[in-house]
């Protein structure tokens, strides 16, 4: 499946489309997951990944926080360098050990005494081999529930991820297109920023996702190949 989808995205490239793999996952840093593609043979180049973690770090770094980290041991590495004694902030990501009721009390006295919660990613659920898991969103929905306040999203679907995934391309909203199988994170963060928007049926996708989001996506696709076709017959 890999080589089929390293294949596609390299018609892409042929045709000299830029290509820009953005993604949400926080469970690996971007140089672990890297090199993770890279062993599956996926044809992948490093400045063409933007992930949630580094937005988030580039967030944490212009707040000059000091944040109470929820992450797997796996990602920190995209946050060597920050402080987080006596911490004044709460950063949540993926990381399903840390999500007790002693460290999310915790993440609760801090936001109630006024600090900032952030939420890398705010997805319901992601695909994992034995299935659909439980993802960031609702446990940073707990945290917003328990105190009232609203968590600042750095990953997808928010506008400004997308945003500066593209200005790392020197690409304008006009120019772009984003593939997809999550409706609501992909699709629907990306038309509201303006972004075409293509679902694919394939990995999260769930029968009748389409019909879940207003406005619908602008196309549906049964794959990636097939996204991969219509975007060369109709935009190069």
């Amino acid at each position: 499946m890999l080589k089929s989808l390293s294949f596609h995205i390299n018609r892409l490239r042929k045709s000299n489309l830029r290509v820009k793999f953005v993604t949400n996952t926080t469970k690996e840093s971007k140089r672990l997951l890297f090199d993770r593609l890279k062993r599956m043979g996926f044809d992948v180049r490093l400045d063409e990944m933007f992930t949630s973690l580094t937005a988030a770090r580039h967030l944490v770094d212009k707040m000059e926080i000091r944040p109470l980290m929820f992450l797997a041991d796996e990602a920190v590495e995209d946050f060597q360098g920050i402080s987080t004694n006596e911490p004044n902030a709460v950063l949540v990501g993926l990381a399903p050990d840390q999500f007790n009721y002693d460290r999310l009390n915790q993440a609760f006295q801090l936001i109630v005494n006024g600090a900032p919660l952030i939420a890398i990613n705010k997805s319901r659920y992601y695909q994992r081999n034995d299935g659909l898991a439980l993802g960031t969103g609702p446990f940073v929905a707990a945290l917003e529930y328990a105190t009232d306040r609203k968590a600042k999203v750095v990953g997808k679907p928010d506008s400004a991820f997308f945003l500066s995934a593209l200005e790392s391309l020197n690409c304008l909203v006009s120019e772009a297109i984003m593939i997809g199988d999550d409706v609501r994170d992909d699709v629907l963060g990306a038309q509201s920023s303006g972004i075409i928007g293509m679902l694919v049926k394939t990995g999260k996708y769930r029968e009748g996702d389409e019909t879940k989001i207003d406005p619908r996506p602008n196309h549906v696709f049964c794959d990636f190949s097939e996204a991969v076709d219509f975007i060369l017959n109709t935009f190069s």
